[in-house]
């Protein structure tokens, strides 16, 4: 009784050591093909450029004033707004309303008869001389500030695709005068990594004309404008043959 126990405990011990054999040798063998003995190269490649803004968000503040005695009402400054627009051959859907300080002016007037109205608008442009113009036909002592909230460029999505092209070519470019050097020939690709978008917005001073309450109504505009510029990197695995 005791003998047979023994045996086929022997005989249990056994599988388990077959099976654990077995489960060796296979990862042993995965290992083995997870081992890359290929010859290769990795390097990097970058391009870039500046382009001139031509999506250009600027705020306007409007404000109601007095003129002696008399209120310049922010109605009147609005229908100025509307019309420089309209003259300066931008879309009426360019300008919107981003805040709005009178929307409870009949109440405050009531109560306070010295109340002044204001309103903020958004207004997209594509050259700046446009906008020039508007505020020159626009009564200065109601225009409280105007800023350049930010801009953009139109085409920056098949920029960025150009570019990224010109960074991989000069990889390849890299790895080519690299390996031949050496005296070894550049194979195939085996892989690629985006470095990912690098756009830098400009810094930039407001574009401000301060109220003419304040400053001299003569006074221009302060503009300090720069470019956009874009770099990208990408990293690149070549064989060498």
């Amino acid at each position: 009784m005791q003998a047979s126990l023994q045996l086929k405990t022997l005989k249990i011990m056994k599988k388990l050591i077959a099976v654990a054999l077995v489960a060796f040798l296979g990862l042993s063998s995965a290992m083995a093909q997870q081992t890359d003995l290929r010859r290769k190269i990795s390097v990097s490649g970058t391009s870039e450029t500046e382009v001139t803004p031509d999506i250009i968000y600027i705020g306007i503040s409007l404000k109601e004033y007095l003129n002696g005695k008399k209120k310049v009402d922010i109605t009147e400054l609005e229908k100025q707004l509307f019309a420089a627009v309209q003259k300066a051959g931008i879309a009426k859907e360019n300008l919107t309303i981003s805040n709005l300080s009178s929307w409870n002016y009949a109440t405050e007037k009531k109560k306070n008869p010295d109340f002044l109205a204001s309103k903020q608008y958004r207004l997209k442009v594509s050259d700046l001389n446009r906008f020039d113009s508007i505020l020159e036909a626009i009564d200065p002592k109601g225009i409280a500030n105007t800023n350049i909230e930010s801009y953009d460029y139109s085409k920056i999505e098949s920029l960025k695709k150009d570019l990224k092209i010109k960074a991989l070519l000069a990889a390849k470019e890299k790895a080519a005068y690299m390996v031949e050097a050496l005296y070894g020939k550049l194979g195939d690709v085996l892989e690629i990594q985006d470095g990912g978008d690098n756009i830098i917005q400009p810094v930039y001073r407001n574009y401000m004309m301060k109220s003419a309450m304040a400053e001299s109504a003569d006074a221009a505009p302060e503009l300090d404008f720069k470019k956009i510029k874009l770099n990208f990197t990408v990293n690149v695995i070549f064989m060498i043959l």
